[in-house]
């Protein structure tokens, strides 16, 4: 198996995955796993494809994350890693998709309006 290359994004944050065959390391803007998400509800998301289809050693993955908050950055990179393991085996993309990992969150913030203090708040009514 060669390289496989994969774009995730949510919100904000955009994230670049090179998958490799390996022994499981996940590199990430050239920091490991647990330096980059020091919290393990981040470090799960994160690995949730790779524990569904039970390949969590056999990977490694460099990612490059960009923009966002770091919740954000985490769905993006499983997005990425989802994408990227279809690539490798197409076979296990119902089994992604049953989890909801193939689909992009296409949530964002709303633009602030002009004449108003935020997206939807107004500012206080005056009679007289």
């Amino acid at each position: 198996m060669e390289t496989v290359n994969a774009v995730g994004r949510r919100k904000a944050a955009i994230a670049r995955v090179i998958l490799t065959e390996g022994n499981g390391e996940i590199t990430i803007n050239h920091r490991t796993l647990d330096k980059y998400f020091p919290s393990s509800i981040l470090q799960y998301i994160v690995l949730q494809p790779l524990k569904t289809l039970s390949v969590e050693g056999n990977f490694n993955i460099k990612a490059n994350l960009d923009g966002g908050g770091y919740k954000g950055q985490a769905e993006a990179l499983r997005l990425a890693i989802a994408r990227a393991l279809v690539k490798v085996n197409p076979d296990d993309k119902k089994a992604l998709r049953a989890e909801g990992f193939m689909t992009r969150d296409p949530r964002v913030v709303e633009r602030k309006k002009p004449g108003r203090p935020k997206a939807r708040k107004r500012f206080q009514f005056s009679k007289r």
